[in-house]
């Protein structure tokens, strides 16, 4: 299913380590520039990885509500 083709949360911080983090493309229609806004990588590293556990949680939900019918 979906959940076995995508990479667990664990093994996507790990690519991302290697190489610096764009926020602007992991949140795309800002009017301003997130990487000038937060230039240090700890908080790009946080804000990608909640950006992750959004989607995981969303995915979460959209399971449980298919269980339901």
């Amino acid at each position: 299913m979906e959940e076995e083709r995508e990479k667990p949360a664990e093994d996507r911080t790990e690519e991302v380590q290697g190489r610096e983090m764009d926020l602007n493309s992991i949140f795309p229609g800002k009017s301003y520039d997130l990487n000038r806004l937060f230039p240090d990588e700890t908080t790009r590293k946080l804000l990608s990885q909640v950006k992750r556990n959004k989607k995981d949680i969303e995915r979460f939900i959209k399971n449980l509500n298919m269980e339901e019918e």
